[in-house]
């Protein structure tokens, strides 16, 4: 197979819509918010493109993600084809149901990289890199909807890169809901003031650590109109009730992906995010 070259036009400014041109991937059956919250906490030079990946009978199990792992790099060389100047891929469970370790991720990562002359960067290895960055130890996992095979690939795999998970645990771990599937029925989406809870409820659990992080996608219906938003909306104030820094799968792939362009949100949403500006 000949050696992929990336269009040449790519690299003139001139002949690109966007200075900043972003590609977003989630997984099968999952209207994803991710392209929709970046442009919005982007600057107006930063363009995204979404594309689904495709498996007609997808279920969500981690064995179907580890059999489908090689349409990343389908997605990368699409991107690549566009125009892209970064992509991202959306789904935390990915890194450790590929089976492939964090040391092998980050190899991956950087192989579709290289190949396709343009960064990758997958959400469930960037919260290792967000962590690395902000000198953090000492963790907790409030694991939301995610059922405990998921959650506990999670917190294997950020052992496996060196963190100390000291709690984890997911909303009916928790007590909110009588039985896994009654969670597994809310599709990925909740009141608001289950996060709120779910926070209170993790924090107690472990009172002192250097991060909490909240595992996946989840989304929160606001009171007022039931629009669903993500955990990046409401960092900034989860950090202040819990005074202690909050990181999420979707802020770090967000920051993964600003910091690889070398660019930041226009407003303030927590912690991580902000560091970009200090850089």
């Amino acid at each position: 197979m000949a050696e992929y070259r990336k269009a040449e036009h790519w690299s003139d400014p001139a002949k690109k819509l966007f200075a900043y041109q972003v590609g977003l991937t989630c997984p099968p059956h999952d209207f994803d918010a991710a392209p929709s919250d970046f442009l919005r906490i982007a600057p107006e030079s930063v363009g995204v493109h979404g594309r689904m990946l495709h498996v007609p009978d997808y279920r969500h199990e981690l064995d179907q993600r580890r059999q489908n792992f090689g349409l990343l790099e389908e997605f990368v060389h699409c991107m690549a084809n566009n125009g892209a100047d970064v992509c991202g891929q959306v789904g935390s469970n990915w890194v450790h149901a590929s089976g492939l370790g964090v040391e092998g991720i980050k190899q991956h990562c950087d192989m579709l990289s290289e190949k396709y002359q343009t960064p990758f960067h997958m959400a469930g290895y960037a919260m290792v890199e967000a962590l690395r960055d902000r000198n953090v130890e000492k963790v907790a996992l409030n694991a939301c909807y995610h059922r405990s095979n998921w959650y506990n690939g999670t917190v294997a795999f950020l052992k496996e890169a060196g963190f100390d998970v000291v709690w984890a645990g997911n909303f009916f771990d928790q007590g909110w809901f009588a039985s896994q599937e009654e969670v597994d029925d809310c599709i990925w989406c909740f009141d608001e003031d289950l996060l709120w809870k779910s926070f209170e409820y993790t924090a107690a659990q472990a009172p002192n650590v250097d991060a909490y992080l909240i595992n996946g996608m989840s989304n929160y219906r606001r009171p007022s109109d039931g629009l669903a938003r993500r955990p990046l909306h409401h960092t900034r104030t989860l950090e202040k009730l819990l005074n202690t820094p909050v990181i999420g799968h979707d802020t770090a792939l967000y920051w993964r992906l600003f910091k690889t362009l070398g660019v930041g949100p226009v407003a303030d949403y927590g912690s991580l995010l902000s560091s970009l500006h200090a850089e």
